[in-house]
Parts: C-alpha cells; sequence; structure tokens
C-alpha cells in the first residue's frame, strides 16, 4: 500500500479510539443470558435468485432435505449430486490459507501475516491466488476466510486465522479477500459467526459424573456486538459473501448455530445477509428449533462427525414438514439461498471436477459414502506462479520491532550464527492438522503456518537457515549454527562455534498454535526467553526474529545486546527466503502490527481465556459463562482509555528509510475561518 493509504487508514483507526468514551463500567449479567426469538425476511438475489427459484421448483421433498444436509464424500463437506438436473453436488474444503485437504497446493501466508502487511493490493492478491487453487481442485466452497475469532485474548488459539483484534483492520481485510476468492469463482466462507473468542470448551463436554456441561456462553451487549464483532461481517455482507458459518459456542446463552438473534435477527433481518448460514462441523444441537432459529446448511451431516447418519436433519426435514411442524416455504428458502449463489458466481458452466485424490486425503471413509461424486484427474498441480506472491507478503507481514544503530540491513557479515529450533527444516514431517506437527512433536523446525482445520499441507518449506547459507555464499559468508534449545540454555552451548563469536548472531523463536486449545502464555515457546539471554550474553549483535501464531511479549526487548527485533508472523511456504529478503535489505520493512504488544503477559487480564479448576470439575451444565465486561474495550483500546504504557503500540512498525523535516512553515488555507470540530448538521 502507497504511504497515505496507510496513513489514511490509520488515521481511521485512530479516530474510532474516540467512541469509546461513552464506555459502560457497570455489567448486570443478567441482562445477557437470553437471546430474543426473530424470525426472516423475504431473500432476493436478482437473476441467480430467480434461476436458484427455477431448481428449486423441480426438487423433490426429499431432494430439497439433501439439499441442506452435509453427506459424507471426497471433500471435508459435501452436499449429494442430484444427477437428473445435471447437479454434481457441492465440494466444500478448508481452510483459511490454503485448501487443506490437497497435494500440490501452495500454503499461503496466515490472515495474521496478511494483516500487518496493511496492504490491500497484496491481501487481493492473496484472496485471488487462494481463489483459484480451491477451483483447481474442484471445490466450490471455500470455508474462509476468518473474522472470529477476532481476537479479544491475545491467548486465542485461532487468532491467527484471522486479521486483527481491530474491527476495522479485520473488515477491510475480510472485504479484500472475500472479493478476491469469489472472483476467481469460488464461494468464501465468512466465518466464525459469532463471539467465537476462544477454543476451551467451546463444544458442550461430559462432567465427571456424566452430566452434559454446555459450550461456553459468551456474553455481549449490543453496542459491542454492533461495533466491535459484528462489523467485519457486516463489510463481508456488503461485498456479496456467498456464505457464513455459525459458531461453536453459545452467544447469550443460546447455541450459535440456532441463535435466532444472531442469525435471523442480526445476520438477515438487520445486515440484510442473502447468502446461506452453514454450521460448523457438529454445531448442530437440534433440528426445526435451529432451522428456524436461520440456520440453513448442517455440516457435515451426521451427529457423528464421520457418519451421515443418524441427523438431526436429513429425513426428518421430511417427516417435519409432511405433519407441519416446519413450514416447506422455509425449507424453499433455505435452498434457494444455498444455489443463489452457486449460479451467481456460474458454477454450473464448465466447473473443474473433485481432484482424484481427495478421497484418499479425507477423514470420510470410502464404505460411508451414500452418493456417488464424480471425480476429475488425480494430483491435480494448482500452485501456478504463486510462490513469488508467498515470498512478498511474507516480507510484508514482517514487522521491524527494534533496530539499535541501525545493525539492519545486513552488510555481507562475513562470521554469521544462526540460533534457535525455528531456524531449520522440519523434521516430522509437513502437516500439522492436529495439536503438533508429525503428531504431536513440533519441536524442530521452522513454524510456516499453525495447527489445526486452519493449517495446510506444505508441498515444500524453505526453511530460514537455508535460505540464509544461500544467501551467504554470495559474500563469502561462514554460517555456523546450533538450534538445540536445550544445548543452547545448558552453559556450554556455543562450544562448537570457532570463530567465536559471530559478527552477527540470529536468534530464531516460534510460538505454536493451534484449533482446540488455547494457549497457556504469551511467551515464546521451547525456554525461548532463557535463549534470547544466553545467546545476548555470548554476542553483543543479538538479533531475534519470532514466528508465532499471536502476539508475544518480549521481555528481551530492552536488553543491550539484543540489536534488532523482527516479528515475522506465520509467512507460509517462502518462510525463509521472505526473512532473509527483509534481512539484507531486498525488503525495506514496511509491515505494522495489527495488535498490540503490552510490556507483560499480565497486561492482558482484561480480557482472559475463561477456565479454572471448578469450571473443569462442575456438575452445572450452565456454568461455562465468558461476561464481555471489558465491551468495546480490547487490545489498543483498553491501552488507550486506561492510558497504560505498552512496550509496542497498535500500527508500530520501523523501516530502513530515515526522514528529515526542515525549515516549516504553516499558514491558514481556510478562507471562510476557522474549521469546526464537526461537520455541518444535515439529514440523514
Amino acid at each position: 500500500m502507497a504511504p497515505q493509504g496507510k496513513l489514511q487508514l490509520c488515521a481511521a483507526l485512530l479516530s474510532a479510539v474516540g467512541l469509546v468514551v461513552g464506555q459502560n463500567t457497570t455489567w448486570d449479567h443478567s441482562l445477557y443470558t437470553t437471546s430474543p426469538p426473530v424470525y426472516p425476511s423475504r431473500l432476493a438475489w436478482e437473476s441467480a435468485f430467480a434461476q436458484a427459484g427455477n431448481f428449486v421448483a423441480q426438487l423433490t421433498l426429499e431432494e430439497k432435505a439433501h439439499l441442506v444436509t452435509g453427506t459424507a464424500g471426497p471433500c471435508v463437506g459435501n452436499i449429494a449430486p442430484i444427477p437428473r438436473l445435471g447437479f454434481s453436488g457441492l465440494c466444500l474444503q478448508d481452510g483459511p490459507l490454503a485448501i487443506r485437504q490437497a497435494d500440490y497446493a501452495s500454503v499461503f501466508p496466515a490472515g495474521l501475516t496478511a494483516a500487518a502487511s496493511w496492504d490491500k493490493g497484496l491481501i487481493y492478491q492473496r484472496g485471488l491466488d487462494i481463489g483459484a487453487e480451491f477451483k483447481g481442485k474442484g471445490a466450490h466452497i471455500a470455508l474462509g476466510p476468518v473474522a472470529g475469532p477476532l481476537g479479544r485474548s491475545g491467548y486465542g488459539g485461532r487468532n491467527w486465522e484471522g486479521f486483527s483484534p481491530d474491527p476495522y483492520l479485520t473488515g477491510v481485510a475480510f472485504e479484500m479477500t472475500i472479493q478476491a476468492m469469489q472472483q476467481s469463482g469460488v464461494q468464501a466462507t465468512a466465518k466464525h459467526y459469532i463471539g467465537n473468542e476462544q477454543e476451551t470448551q467451546r463444544n458442550p463436554s461430559l462432567s465427571p459424573n456424566n452430566v452434559t456441561i454446555e459450550a461456553l456462553s459468551s456474553n455481549i451487549d449490543d453496542r459491542t456486538m454492533h461495533e466491535v464483532y459484528l462489523w467485519p461481517f457486516q463489510n463481508a455482507v456488503r461485498v456479496g459473501v456467498a456464505s457464513m458459518m455459525c459458531s461453536y459456542n453459545r452467544i447469550n446463552g443460546s447455541y450459535g448455530c440456532q441463535n435466532s438473534k444472531a442469525l435471523n435477527g442480526l445476520l438477515k433481518d438487520e445486515l440484510g445477509f442473502q447468502g446461506y448460514v452453514m454450521s460448523d462441523w457438529e454445531a448442530v444441537h437440534s433440528g426445526v428449533a435451529s432451522i428456524e432459529a436461520g440456520l440453513d446448511m448442517n455440516m457435515p451431516g451426521g451427529i457423528a462427525f464421520t457418519v451421515p447418519t443418524p441427523t438431526f436433519w436429513g429425513a426428518n426435514i421430511t417427516l417435519a414438514v409432511n405433519n407441519g411442524s416446519l413450514n416447506v416455504d422455509r425449507l424453499d428458502d433455505m435452498c434457494r439461498r444455498i444455489m443463489t449463489p452457486y449460479f451467481h458466481l456460474q458454477q454450473n458452466v464448465n466447473y473443474p471436477p473433485i481432484d482424484g485424490s481427495e478421497g484418499d486425503l479425507n477423514f470420510f471413509p470410502l464404505s460411508s459414502y451414500v452418493y456417488n461424486f464424480t471425480k476429475g484427474p488425480s494430483n491435480v498441480d494448482v500452485r501456478d506462479n504463486h510462490a513469488g506472491l508467498i515470498r512478498e507478503l511474507g516480507a510484508a507481514g514482517t514487522v521491524l520491532l527494534k533496530n539499535k544503530n541501525n545493525v539492519l540491513p545486513l552488510k555481507a557479515p562475513k562470521n554469521i550464527g544462526v540460533f534457535g529450533n525455528d531456524a531449520g527444516d522440519l523434521t516430522n514431517g509437513l502437516y500439522s492438522l492436529g495439536s503438533g506437527l508429525g503428531g504431536g512433536d513440533y519441536e524442530y523446525g521452522t513454524l510456516a503456518v499453525a495447527g489445526g482445520s486452519g493449517t495446510g499441507r506444505l508441498t515444500y518449506v524453505v526453511p530460514p537457515l537455508e535460505a540464509i547459507k544461500v544467501r551467504a555464499r554470495q559474500d563469502g559468508s561462514l554460517v555456523q549454527y546450533i538450534l538445540n534449545n536445550t544445548l543452547l540454555t545448558s552453559g556450554s552451548g556455543f562450544s562448537t562455534i570457532y570463530a567465536t563469536p559471530p559478527e552477527v548472531c540470529l536468534v530464531f523463536l516460534k510460538t505454536w498454535a493451534t484449533e482446540g486449545y488455547d494457549r497457556t502464555t504469551l511467551l515464546a515457546d521451547w525456554n525461548s526467553t532463557a535463549v534470547v539471554d544466553a545467546v545476548a550474553a555470548y554476542c553483543n549483535n543479538t538479533i531475534v526474529i519470532t514466528h508465532s501464531g499471536g502476539l508475544n511479549t518480549l521481555p528481551f526487548a530492552n536488553h543491550p545486546n539484543v540489536t534488532a527485533i523482527l516479528a515475522a508472523h506465520l509467512p507460509g511456504q517462502e518462510t525463509g527466503n521472505s526473512i532473509v529478503d527483509i534481512l539484507y535489505g531486498a525488503v525495506n520493512p514496511s509491515g505494522k502490527l495489527p495488535y498490540t504488544i503490552a510490556l507483560q503477559e499480565s497486561d492482558y487480564a482484561f480480557a482472559d481465556i475463561t477456565n479454572s479448576t471448578a469450571l473443569l470439575e462442575t456438575e452445572n451444565p450452565d456454568a461455562w459463562q465468558s461476561d464481555f465486561t471489558e465491551q468495546l474495550l480490547i487490545d489498543y483500546r483498553h491501552f488507550d482509555y486506561h492510558n497504560q504504557t505498552v512496550a509496542y503500540e497498535f500500527g508500530f512498525g520501523l523501516s530502513y528509510t530515515t526522514f528529515g523535516l526542515s525549515n516549516l512553515t504553516v499558514r491558514n488555507v481556510y478562507a471562510a475561518g476557522n474549521i469546526s470540530a464537526t461537520p455541518p448538521r444535515a439529514a440523514v
């Protein structure tokens, strides 16, 4: 983004700070434990809506029930084909930074990295390239991008999937990504709607005495809902997003996928959403009740994760219509909503078939398939030339936090030390769907992407160490390295380094994050603070680089021997090349923090993860309550409102450029006199 564009966006964000002046400092829990019922008004979407209406008019009641209920198949989510109407079904695939269930596909920088670039052009291009890869693999619906979690708590395990705790910045990145993905021909899914701000107790659980303990309830007042959490989704609706995914958690006491206030009231009525609402996987807890509340598609369909029956929907919808408990008009509305984006994006015309290898990668066993899905060639390579954009955005999303005495960019140092377990290649595989790389052990290897359904299957990764070696060869530099954090903190960790100490010491730290778990600390993992202290005591030119699934507090920031700090976030498959471009000055760092780095972990206690031993052992089904008592005051809004000093403020980021202003004069160019503080009164 051009400098003036970044300044305009910064100005808009800073002006938003003033909106929190009227912050309500009292909280009455009883006001936020119920959600009033709201039912939808009529849907309309021009010519595509008319096509969808014609299609739905030809369906039998059973076919309508199947169109809204997921089934087993080759994709992460599947809608059954209807061959007699030439409809091959719908293929839904994860996730927000890559088509996860695929081979020969790219892994892009995370949403957090994209937001740190503050570059609308690069964010848009990222969306175009991601969309093209989904379409090339035959996926009709991409399960991304993410604005929930927004990032209320710095400890949130999935914050990296989204963009920023600032709703305006997230809304702009959301808009750019959705427009671009759908320009590529794939349906985007805005998720997770809404209040999905922690992983802990996101789903119901069983108590020690086998009592069902309901999922966490995010209790949010109306102003906070509208001004903070709903704003990015409003922007998604404004630019025509195809679908919304409702969340696992409860909202003011009612589950997100059967909350009529959130789905019918806010989304379909207030915002005028014209697409369909799909459930998160296994987030449906009822039949007709969830349908009447505004849910349009049940994913993956069955009550259990990997089998299509039994189901709350499916044949039960047919039964409900026949016995009069569900109006067929509502079922038709659901079907039209699902089919309208399909026709709007012309997915009925020469759309690529599902990659033949998808079934081998999926969690649905072939024995569970009920329908025959048309598949095309296997192992289709959709990566194209996307590595260039990945490398560029990985660098653009890197934030220079400290640069003492302009030690960066590097100037062909002859003796380079590389330290830390994040610098090298992966040792246990290239796929992190579970809670750790290669089955749980992610100690060694660079962190290009975090874990869970929002990850990607790497076809390769460029580790920082290898990229540094390539660059160093051009200068005839010596590169020495120790990647074992335990050894580095043992007291004799540098015995193999000679000449010693190196001219510059690069320390690579990482912070793992994943779906299903919230972080327990904001420090970098694997005893990283001790690693930095050890290297800095040995080397007076220590440069720290972090790869992280979220923000980190930096207790070593003021260490006199830590001369530079770079927050490189999650850059994707070209991670090593991206950081070398920054380190050596091929790219001038322009990233800015999309969040605040406070002085210490305790500074984030204002919006902590709801959890305790008492809650984990409770027998009270309704015990898990998360009151958003901070209201509007998350991230920088909190620190600004309370005039609290931080280490690095929201929007902070250095560059290698120096600026100088001199001989300035100021004169009033407004001929009519003083400019008023507010615009003139006008009719709304």
